[in-house]
Parts: C-alpha cells; sequence; structure tokens
C-alpha cells in the first residue's frame, strides 16, 4: 500500500473514533472491580460472549476466588467447573493457573511488579504462556495494567474490511492481527504519549460498542454513526 493511502487511512480510523465517541460516550472499560479481574476477563472471553464472561466471574466470587490468592488455592477440577459458562473450560483453567505460577515464580506474586517490566518484553513474556494470543496479551496489557498498548478484535477486523482501510483486507491470522495494531497506532501517533493508553481504551471499547450495535457477521449500516465513512469508501 502506497505510503499516502495509508496515512488516509489512519486519518480515517482517527476521524472514526471522534464519531464514535460522540455518539456513544466515554464507555468506561474494562467492566471489572480489579485488575486481576480483567486478568481474568481477558482469559475468559476468548471464543465466548461477555455474558457467559460474567456468569463465571460471579461463580467465582461466590467460591471466593475472584482474587489471585482465591484462584491459587482452588483445585483445577473445580476451577473448571466454575467458570464451565464461559465454554473451553478444560484449556482456560489451566491456562489461568499457568498465569499464576508465572507470577508467583517470576514477579513474587505481584502485578505491580509485572505491570513494572518493559512493554516489549512483558509481551514476549504474555504470548509465551499457554492459552494467551495477542489480543488476550494486549487487553492485559492495556486494561490491567495500563501499558499504552492498542487492542484488535472482530469488530475492528470488519470495520477496517468494511470501510476498506486496508487492502488487502486483514484476514484472521497474526499477520492481519499486525496490521490492525499498526493501522490504530498511526491513527493516534500524533496524540500525546501522555494519552495513548487512554485513548488506546476507549477507542477499543468504542469498536466493540458500535461492532454490536452494526457490524456483527451482518452489517446493519442503518443509523450506524460510521456509515458517511462507509459511504465515501464505497464512492
Amino acid at each position: 500500500m502506497r505510503s499516502g493511502q495509508r496515512l488516509d487511512s489512519a486519518q480515517r480510523l482517527r476521524r472514526m473514533h471522534h464519531q464514535l465517541a460522540l455518539a456513544y460516550g466515554p464507555q468506561h472499560w474494562w467492566p471489572a472491580h480489579t485488575p486481576f479481574e480483567v486478568i481474568l476477563g481477558a482469559y475468559l472471553t476468548q471464543n465466548t460472549a461477555w455474558k457467559a464472561v460474567e456468569r463465571s466471574l460471579e461463580n467465582l466470587r461466590a467460591a471466593g476466588a475472584l482474587n489471585l490468592d482465591g484462584l491459587r488455592a482452588l483445585p483445577l477440577p473445580d476451577l473448571q467447573q466454575l467458570i464451565r459458562p464461559s465454554g473451553f473450560h478444560t484449556r482456560k483453567a489451566p491456562a489461568l493457573k499457568a498465569f499464576i505460577a508465572m507470577l508467583d515464580a517470576e514477579f513474587a506474586s505481584s502485578l505491580d511488579a509485572l505491570a513494572a517490566t518493559p512493554t516489549p518484553a512483558l509481551r514476549r513474556r504474555l504470548l509465551a504462556l499457554r492459552g494467551v494470543g495477542p489480543e488476550t496479551a494486549d487487553a492485559i496489557l492495556l486494561y490491567a495494567l495500563r501499558h499504552p498498548v492498542p487492542v484488535a478484535d472482530e469488530y475492528l477486523r470488519r470495520i477496517v474490511e468494511r470501510h476498506r482501510l486496508l487492502t488487502p483486507a486483514p484476514d484472521r491470522t497474526r499477520k492481519g492481527y499486525d496490521a490492525l495494531i499498526q493501522l490504530t497506532r498511526e491513527a493516534f501517533a500524533s496524540d500525546p504519549a501522555r494519552d495513548q493508553a487512554r485513548l488506546f481504551n476507549e477507542f477499543h471499547a468504542l469498536t466493540v460498542a458500535v461492532g454490536k450495535a452494526h457490524c456483527g457477521r451482518t452489517a446493519d449500516c442503518a443509523h450506524c454513526p460510521l456509515a458517511a465513512d462507509l459511504r465515501q469508501a464505497s464512492s
């Protein structure tokens, strides 16, 4: 893609953020009370709807396991049963246990020590964990540990594809994910560095909001806040 075309796409994506902010207002994401709850949610939301995650989190809360000590003490079979509503429980439960084992062994059981690790090294370490892909790692970095990294998901991929922001359109591979992340970084590159984490946070939350309302498997463009940009892309 020509650099001028890429820059135009980044500018359009930045304008979309503004349009979505006007339409939906502040999102106050991630929906959790503690950083550890954010991490649990980032694992549990893989390949499932958030309502299912909420049921799993309620089960953990009732069991006194919605914190590091409680989850550490919980036997694996019990953890699997409690998070069963989220699906893939036999895979997600060992992955959560692996995260805690890493935190205990390498960061003295401290999320603050984990968060103090430089972003590139910390992202590599998270990606080396079982059950952690790029989206989960970036969600943990941004929402739980406050690192200024973008998060891309299926909603953003659909928006970028349908608005023709990237050629070729990003697929669901790691390469497609990285293209979405790079485009998002370019869209917010002119914003002050101190604002990056907040902007990436709001942008991801806003794309989820518009995605749920208008950009599902079948597009529903009527009354979408981004309809004007879509008409521009189609002209």
